[in-house]
């Protein structure tokens, strides 16, 4: 015999693309690496580029940059694409390559540029670690998980790299500790809150939705609008007047999540940095220091808009639980029409031979069949009994399937309650069980009418009478009352049994559930409750217990009234 194995991913081995954030990627050898060399490659040309735009263009602190994505580049794709020892020292190296050949293009001295490049790679080195530790399934589409890399990934590895940093300043040149310290930590923290997101967040599905035209020109058209407003906030005017972008940023969070808000942000991150290199801004009027107002800047993105990616986080995690709660329910709903028909038919099955077992029993017991002993006799009719309770339950499954599937068919009009109730009282007290106790009708006021059929009704009434008989404590009593509440009539049917706790309280509508009592001497199948609350439920209305152990139990129905 051949057979096949076959291999089924687990979620840690896998993108999940639904929720467009990569999870935790399978171990990736340097063999690997350098067999599929175009992403480190691509990502180090990536990095060089980086380095060399921020050195010439937003350095705001002597040699610090006040925004830095050169690093967020390199984080978000390691990340994405592979672990294992040989692999991170591999990529490592490449990407040490390009930070410092980037240090070298913007032609910083060589000490300088040797001490930029180990703070810049102390700092991926422990984004990653940290990103790894604290957000291992790298999932941005939760709350959770975008809080635990922002605030780990972004947050805490550039102090590392800004403390060494500011140290070699301090001591190369003399540059002041504290601003070199902050100007970086801001300004790398901003980047890889921002950046790395947006690199975890694109996936091909991304990309896809793209290309369909309506969903292309809103993009298009949300980020014309914030292109305009950042150039009017950052370049015309000298105002602080950025918090009129939050607006803007909450829509495209709502409308493209994670990766738009992204998207946005680096637009708007370099926007603002770039206006206080060249002198513009909101706070050019008032501070004139560089330093100053771009940490003023930094503080205002990182605190005024960051936390907008976790609004498209919970959004997005919003849609994916109601995918599955969608899902989910057509699931449950399939389950449900399955059981349906197959009590259906179970119950249609039944009932052809259940009738001939009490037709026989019946003429059996009648001596129609010949002479009987008492003995006989007495079989005879626990052979009927036994029947007509199979048959009661056919009966009663019959109803349970066709009220699940809605083949159910109630004519609601204007029905008298106290009459419903006062004909159930009269039938319940023909039963030889309820010869102990006490019924009584007690209708509160007049204009008791309500919106019911009358049919159900007294059948969902009588469920209930018959539950209360068969628990009610012998000599005690069972009292049907009606009354007006609100804008309806309640019912209730109240008996003086042992009640019950509350944990028996929340399965007491459960079908087939009898609340431990399957080998008690009291009789009944335990759907004939489900039943009720069902048949309830289609004539509009609710249905409920209040019970207290060891005092009894009112079970209620509440009906619109006419």
């Amino acid at each position: 015999m051949i057979t096949s194995r076959v291999m089924i991913p687990t979620d840690a081995d896998v993108v999940d693309w639904a929720s467009a954030t990569p999870r935790a990627s399978r171990p990736t050898s340097a063999v690997d690496l350098f067999a599929r060399p175009l992403v480190p490659m691509a990502t180090a040309a990536g990095v060089t580029l980086l380095t060399l735009i921020a050195i010439s263009s937003f350095r705001t602190a002597d040699l610090v940059a006040a925004l830095w994505a050169a690093n967020a580049l390199a984080v978000g794709v390691w990340l994405r694409s592979g672990r294992g020892l040989g692999y991170d020292i591999s990529f490592g190296a490449i990407i040490a390559f390009g930070v410092l050949a980037g240090q070298f293009l913007g032609r910083n001295h060589p000490s300088t540029a040797i001490m930029f490049t180990i703070a810049n790679m102390v700092e991926i080195s422990l984004a990653v670690v940290l990103a790894r530790r604290f957000s291992p399934t790298l999932n941005l589409a939760t709350v959770n998980g975008a809080g635990r890399f922002i605030f780990c990934a972004a947050a805490v590895a550039p102090i590392a790299g800004g403390l060494i940093a500011a140290s070699g300043l301090y001591l190369l040149r003399g540059a002041p500790f504290l601003m070199s310290f902050q100007t970086w930590w801001f300004g790398h923290a901003l980047g890889l809150a921002v950046i790395a997101p947006f690199v975890l967040a694109l996936d091909r599905r991304a990309i896809r939705a793209l290309w369909n035209p309506w969903r292309g020109a809103e993009t298009l058209l949300l980020f014309g609008v914030l292109g305009a407003m950042c150039g009017s906030i950052y370049f015309v005017w000298d105002l602080p007047l950025g918090f009129v972008l939050i607006p803007m940023l909450i829509l495209i969070a709502a409308r493209l999540r994670v990766l738009g808000v992204t998207a946005a942000l680096v637009i708007v991150s370099v926007s603002a940095i770039f206006a206080v290199r060249i002198g513009a801004g909101p706070w050019s009027g008032v501070i004139t220091d560089m330093a100053e107002r771009a940490m003023f800047t930094q503080l205002g993105i990182l605190f005024g808009f960051v936390p907008i990616i976790l609004v498209a986080s919970l959004l997005e995690e919003r849609d994916r639980l109601s995918a599955r709660a969608r899902a989910g329910q057509v699931r449950a709903e399939e389950a449900s029409a399955s059981k349906s028909r197959l009590l259906a038919n179970v119950a249609h099955e039944i009932k052809s031979p259940v009738a001939g077992i009490i037709g026989i029993g019946d003429l059996w017991l009648s001596g129609q069949l010949g002479p009987v002993t008492a003995t006989q006799k007495e079989m005879a009719g626990m052979l009927v009994k036994t029947a007509r309770q199979v048959e009661a339950l056919s009966h009663d499954l019959l109803d349970v399937a066709r009220a699940e599937s809605g083949a159910v068919r109630v004519e609601l009009r204007p029905t008298d309650v106290p009459g419903v109730l006062a004909d159930v009282c009269r039938a319940t007290a023909l039963r030889p069980e309820a010869r102990s106790l006490s019924l009584k009708v007690d209708c509160e006021g007049d204009g008791l009418i309500a919106i019911a059929d009358s049919q159900r009704l007294t059948q969902v009434i009588d469920n209930l009478a018959t539950n209360a008989v068969k628990y009610a404590a012998a000599g005690g009593e069972v009292t049907f009352r009606a009354r007006r509440v609100h804008d309806g009539v309640r019912i209730e049917v109240i008996d003086r049994g042992p009640g019950l706790t509350p944990e028996k309280l929340t399965q007491l509508f459960e079908p087939f559930n009898r609340l431990g009592l399957e080998r008690s001497a009291v009789e009944g199948h335990g759907i004939g409750l489900a039943l009720a609350k069902r048949l309830v439920e289609l004539q509009g209305g609710s249905i409920g217990v209040d019970s207290v152990l060891g005092q009894g139990s009112t079970f209620w129905i509440e009906l619109p009234a006419a």
